[in-house]
């Protein structure tokens, strides 16, 4: 008989935001991408709102879609403790309206990697696309898994985050990876490991989850099928060309 899945983390909306919340490598990118949009933007995989709350703050007009129904009501719940309007629903990136166009649709931080097949990755840039006001941008971050990943042996967990926790205790998110070159596909059993600085480990908290990687040069044939006649594909925060495999992938295609 096989294992039952564990939950995703995704159900777990209150211990990603103690592992997540501080999270900012990318923030300052998004904020430039919302002050340069002269328009309405929106974020699809939102999440608890870890970067849209932060552009909502500067006064920018976005929304936002996940298809947690747990991660939204704590967007909601956030926004609502800071007294800030933000329109967040729950919806499938593959299929959602919103009732307006947008200047630019934003996915970030690997949350594109969880459409799991090609169909599925074109549905959502079609969807984009039809949300797009014409000149608008749609934009997916994705790290860019090369040669050395694919080499990593499967099993030993890794340690993918920690955070500290108020009264000096931490957090951890372990992973322990199943990969499969072939598909560009990454399975992981997930453990969020709480630490007492006085009592060691207090509790464990069990999930599962799966994303599927793209490169360049399909991302590229998957915005041509999907009707977009521009793009350009970045190789980090800074504007470069993409050109090393270590590199965080920074894909616009225009309408």
């Amino acid at each position: 008989m096989n294992e039952q899945r564990k939950p995703s983390p995704y159900d777990a909306p209150e211990l990603y935001d103690l592992l997540f919340e501080a999270f900012d490598f990318d923030l300052s990118y998004w904020l430039d991408v919302a002050r340069k949009a002269k328009g309405p933007i929106l974020e699809i995989g939102c999440g608890t709102g870890r970067v849209l709350l932060p552009i909502r703050r500067e006064g920018f007009d976005i929304d936002g879609l996940d298809s947690s129904r747990a991660m939204i009501a704590r967007l909601r719940r956030k926004a609502a403790d800071e007294k800030l309007s933000v329109r967040a629903e729950v919806a499938d990136m593959r299929d959602f309206a919103m009732g307006r166009r947008y200047a630019r649709i934003f996915c970030a931080f690997n949350g594109f990697a969880h459409c799991d097949t090609t169909k599925d990755q074109i549905r959502v840039l079609k969807c984009c696309r039809a949300h797009l006001k014409p000149g608008g941008a749609v934009i997916i971050h994705m790290s860019y898994p090369g040669p050395g990943y694919w080499a990593e042996p499967d099993g030993p967990p890794v340690l993918e985050q920690e955070a500290k926790k108020p009264g000096g205790d931490r957090i951890q998110l372990w992973d322990r990876r199943k990969k499969d070159a072939v598909h560009q596909r990454q399975e992981s059993e997930l453990e969020i490991r709480d630490y007492s600085a006085r009592s060691g480990t207090t509790a464990v908290h069990k999930f599962s989850t799966s994303q599927r990687w793209v490169y360049r040069f399909e991302l590229e044939l998957l915005f041509r099928a999907a009707g977009f006649a521009r793009w350009d594909v970045l190789g980090g925060f800074d504007g470069r060309p993409l050109r090393s495999a270590d590199e965080q992938m920074i894909a616009w295609a225009y309408r």
